[in-house]
């Protein structure tokens, strides 16, 4: 959904609900789908921009008592995209942000920072050329395997720290490997190809060698953590959307069918990102009440930040110090909702919202109450019979978006965060809903009998499967309001990409084998 929010300080309330709006209306032009550039600053750092964020309980067979959550950065990663491919940046922070109290501040915060260093003491790996050793210009020069690295030229590691409280001030502590108690972990080398690694599963191996399972700070039960690339999981009609939804009417409102929400591919199926999955003890993560009782609803959103100041190096730059960057630490990115700043914030703001905080999302709330996005679509296919919603204030969208739902997922908080109820049992795979809770709804009113209801699904958290782009589309237009107001409200809106669990593993990391970059 493209929502164009008028911003005037920092990003307040509107994100949430507004990167439903946004998705929700998705089909249209800007409304529709997702370029992974959010904000004109952050298209020209792309190692910093986050894609996508994922919470969600854990449904792998014996871990229903865990809950996964994904960050996904550095996006349109083209597989065939050397000699560099694509690294992340040591000079920045990547966090997870997770709120268990309702307040719209962090509680525990999962900090990464990455080491990226040449082999052979920092010199690279060299070849006899005539009577010299020359360093080679790639990051490997044969095969590369779990158990054989010594062809690889770079090799990135990184550590992870849990805070508690504030995520510059709190209480911090390192998590460490399960196996040996290590703070360095290895992050796989992107899949280069099939000679670099081998035929097919290969680097699936390779990449599983480097999931860990891992101590928590003041948490007796392991956890899980995977950082490495993957499969470009969200899916979208790119082009067609950002073309004013170059597509017809009857194509934008027709997926009450299977056929009407599987017409096309996804445009950035080729395409790979890079991953930072956890997978938490719920009983290590949640918050408590004053009385003690534990708080089942979970928020968490995806930042990452840089250095203020970067000087480049004009005389000498290295491998390693190619700028040289100082200064206390600012945020470029946040993700917590999908396509929230990508299709809600209006383009004088989508850089100020991408250092805001949740904590002040109140000024939003207007974007939500009386949006624009529907009006929108209401213009491009207005001649089609498609009307825009006539309620206002729309608490319908504050309630799905910004709040959650009353007796759901409501944490106490009007805020842009992803929220999961912890106590709804996660769905198995094959047998999600790929539009999610929406069908949880009748007419607006929470029906857990209806046909089709998965109350695990988003907006209740975000699984790898649920089809956001179409649930949002729908409620923007009013699929949670009675007829009378929304008399577009049961169309079957739609990019006609499909998305469902079936395209994404049972286990953990979920996401699947990155693109090869050549066969």
């Amino acid at each position: 959904m493209r929502m164009r929010l008028k911003m005037t300080n920092r990003l307040r309330v509107g994100t949430g609900t507004v990167t439903a709006l946004a998705l929700a209306l998705a089909p249209m032009g800007d409304v529709l789908a997702s370029s992974h550039r959010e904000a004109p600053f952050i298209t020209e750092h792309p190692k910093v921009d986050g894609t996508d964020f994922y919470l969600f309980n854990s449904y792998e067979t014996g871990r229903q008592d865990f809950v996964t959550v994904i960050a996904n950065y550095l996006p349109l990663q083209d597989a065939y995209g050397g000699p560099n491919y694509f690294t992340l940046d040591p000079e920045a922070l990547y966090q997870i942000h997770l709120d268990n109290n309702g307040d719209a501040r962090e509680d525990l915060t999962f900090t990464f920072q990455i080491s990226n260093d040449l082999a052979n003491g920092g010199r690279g790996l060299a070849v006899p050329a005539g009577d010299k050793m020359t360093a080679v210009p790639l990051r490997n020069i044969g095969v590369v395997s779990a158990a054989d690295t010594s062809a690889l030229n770079e090799a990135e590691t990184y550590t992870v720290k849990v805070t508690k409280g504030n995520r510059y001030f709190g209480q911090s502590a390192s998590v460490t490997n399960a196996d040996g108690g290590s703070k360095t972990f290895k992050k796989p080398l992107d899949y280069v190809g099939t000679k670099s690694f081998g035929a097919a599963p290969a680097y699936a191996n390779y990449a599983r060698a480097h999931m860990y399972n891992i101590n928590i700070p003041e948490c007796s039960v392991p956890g899980r953590m995977f950082v490495g690339q993957r499969k470009e999981p969200f899916a979208v009609n790119l082009g067609t959307i950002f073309d004013l939804v170059n597509a017809p009417a009857a194509v934008v409102v027709g997926g009450n069918t299977a056929a009407g929400r599987n017409l096309v591919p996804s445009t950035i199926d080729n395409k790979n990102i890079t991953t930072f999955a956890l997978e938490l003890p719920r009983s290590c993560i949640l918050g408590k009440d004053q009385s003690g009782k534990t708080r089942d609803v979970l928020a968490g959103w995806t930042t990452a930040s840089a250095r203020q100041a970067w000087i480049l190096n004009a005389f000498k730059p290295t491998h390693k110090l190619p700028v040289l960057k100082v200064g206390p630490f600012v945020q470029l990115s946040r993700l917590g909702m999908p396509l929230v700043n990508e299709v809600v914030i209006g383009l004088p703001d989508k850089n100020r919202f991408n250092g805001s905080e949740p904590k002040n999302d109140g000024q939003f709330a207007d974007y939500v109450t009386n949006p624009s996005l529907p009006e929108l679509l209401e213009i491009l296919f207005g001649a089609a019979g498609v009307v825009a919603p006539n309620q206002f204030p729309r608490a319908d969208l504050v309630a799905a978006f910004l709040t959650g739902v009353d007796g759901v997922n409501a944490n106490g908080s009007t805020a842009e965060m992803t929220r999961l109820n912890t106590a709804i049992a996660a769905t198995p795979k094959g047998m999600q809903s790929d539009l999610g809770a929406a069908l949880c709804f009748v007419n607006g009113v929470l029906t857990l009998t209806n046909p089709g209801c998965d109350p695990a699904g988003f907006p209740n958290g975000r699984r790898p499967g649920d089809d956001v782009v179409d649930i949002e589309l729908r409620v923007a237009m009013g699929y949670l309001l009675p007829a009378a107001v929304a008399p577009s409200g049961q169309l079957g809106f739609t990019d006609a990409v499909g998305q469902n669990d079936g395209q994404f593993d049972a286990t953990f990391p979920y996401l699947t084998t990155p693109n090869a970059g050549a066969m």
